[in-house]
């Protein structure tokens, strides 16, 4: 987690140039449709390439089911589709089955990963390399930031922009993670939880998934995510004074949009942990402020996730277990 902001910098510095040239390839060939595809912390990175270009390019995108083609041995037209697959490793065997199935099937497909040499780049026609370095922990942290940095400076590239909006992230992401103390003692109202609920909208919701998932595998707190419109759809019935809520609030179009679910969750009396502006955070029972004003809303999210990351640490070490390796898990997960 400590390596972030000088992941980002490095990014920003000497990987933004590559990934602008990949951008503008891609964009001379003029794909008419994308789909992500995606397993697990990479998964969440997707969705937020998701919401990137389909609010900051127009362009209509898929979240794929691998099994489609992996399993069933489907044969789509992808002809003129940009297919991007984002993993940090590169070697699930059904990415990479898939992404050279999306190629032979006439797809434009792009690689995102930290390992330039794996199968995964191998297969595909492009490659974005993250340079996050070695993530020696199983948990994913530094790898989902850059992740979402990379595919943020992609999205600029197709449209050419110049990514400006991001060259504050590395100093802003030291300046978070220098508030461990104060995520230590908001941690210890966790320690006990037995079940959490995760919830934004926008730009957020990427991030209120992967904190669900670093929560989960981590400290093995049951932690449901969902959408804010969703959560009003039904699951708003579970909660309660008991089990808590974190509600991540982006500054901008998102929050916004989440405002009404807010109003609910107070109504119904929940323990409403909210990490977001200043403004917000005073209206709850806890919460967590983060430094977003003048921060543009599409690259908050690279800042959303780092107190979250810290909190998941705090809870596992408060339950006497090892964040750095969870039960049951590998670094390269190979499903099939």
């Amino acid at each position: 987690m400590g390596e972030q902001p000088l992941v980002l910098r490095r990014l920003l510095e000497q990987g933004a140039p590559g990934i602008r040239q990949v951008a503008q390839e891609i964009a001379a060939r003029n794909p008419r449709f994308v789909l992500l595809t995606a397993r697990g912390t990479s998964d969440n990175a997707a969705l937020y390439a998701k919401y990137l270009l389909e609010i900051r390019l127009g362009l209509p995108c898929g979240l794929t089911s691998m099994s489609t083609t992996t399993a069933y041995g489907a044969h789509p037209d992808l002809t003129d589709v940009l297919v991007i697959t984002v993993s940090q490793s590169g070697g699930s065997p059904d990415l990479v089955a898939s992404t050279r199935a999306a190629r032979e099937a006439g797809a434009i497909t792009l690689a995102v990963t930290n390992n330039p040499d794996s199968p995964l780049a191998g297969v595909s026609e492009y490659h974005v390399d993250i340079m996050a370095g070695p993530e020696k922990a199983l948990p994913a942290t530094k790898t989902y930031t850059a992740s979402l940095l990379a595919l943020y400076l992609f999205v600029e590239g197709l449209r050419d922009g110049d990514g400006g909006a991001a060259k504050a992230l590395p100093d802003l992401a030291e300046q978070l993670l220098a508030r461990q103390d104060e995520i230590r003692a908001l941690a210890a109202r966790y320690r006990f939880a037995e079940r959490m609920v995760i919830t934004s909208r926008g730009y957020g919701y990427p991030t209120a998934k992967e904190a669900a998932l670093k929560l989960m595998e981590t400290s093995y707190i049951p932690a449901l995510s969902y959408s804010g419109a969703d959560l009003l759809h039904g699951p708003l019935a579970m909660v309660d004074n008991v089990s808590p809520v974190i509600a991540v609030v982006t500054d901008g179009k998102g929050g916004e949009a989440l405002q009404p679910v807010l109003d609910r969750l107070r109504g119904r009396g929940a323990d409403l942990f909210v990490v977001g502006p200043r403004h917000q955070v005073e209206q709850a029972s806890a919460g967590f402020v983060l430094p977003t004003e003048g921060v543009a809303e599409e690259v908050q999210p690279i800042l959303e996730i780092i107190p979250l990351q810290l909190l998941a640490y705090e809870v596992t070490i408060a339950r006497g277990q090892d964040p750095d390796a969870p039960r049951a898990l590998a670094k390269v997960t190979e499903t099939r």
